[in-house]
């Protein structure tokens, strides 16, 4: 028995930084996930398609890992980097997109993140562990902001 939290995020930020050095960073995953706090593992599955394993939330008798696959595309003339869920890998289905703007002095970016986490828990427990979850992954996304702002030399 499990219940699904769904995630639904948009952020939109602007940074010192110029578009090419903040579109170079972010279509690479690996570089890109260097700054995500709480990953343990992040695995290249070949084809633009890599697999992250989160590091353990809760206590030692209940806790969640976050594991799931997204397929990560980058198309530097639109200034867009799309990443689209795998199926059939682990507990959650992620995907979203950054949009990399150049304001000439300044570069803004979007960030938008849908997804869906499995939690193996009694469907009873949804009310007090979804927004734990969703509260948990906000905080993440919030803080992986803040260093990749710290990384472009801060916010405009």
């Amino acid at each position: 028995m499990s219940i699904t939290v769904k995630i639904d995020l948009g952020y939109e930020f602007t940074v010192k930084a110029k578009a090419t050095e903040v579109f170079e960073l972010l279509s690479d995953v690996p570089a890109s996930v260097a700054h995500f706090p709480k990953v343990e593992k992040l695995t290249d599955m070949g084809g633009g398609v890599y697999q992250w394993e989160m590091e353990k939330v809760g206590t030692a008798q209940v806790n969640i890992q976050t594991i799931y696959a997204s397929k990560y595309v980058s198309d530097k003339a639109k200034g867009t980097v799309k990443w689209t869920p795998v199926k059939g890998v682990g507990n959650s289905l992620v995907g979203g997109s950054w949009t990399i703007v150049d304001n000439k002095k300044s570069t803004s970016i979007a960030l938008a993140i849908q997804g869906e986490v499995e939690v193996p828990l009694p469907g009873l427990m949804k009310m007090v562990v979804a927004p734990i979850v969703e509260g948990e992954f906000e905080k993440l996304v919030e803080k992986y902001i803040d260093n990749l702002i710290k990384r472009f030399g801060g916010e405009v």
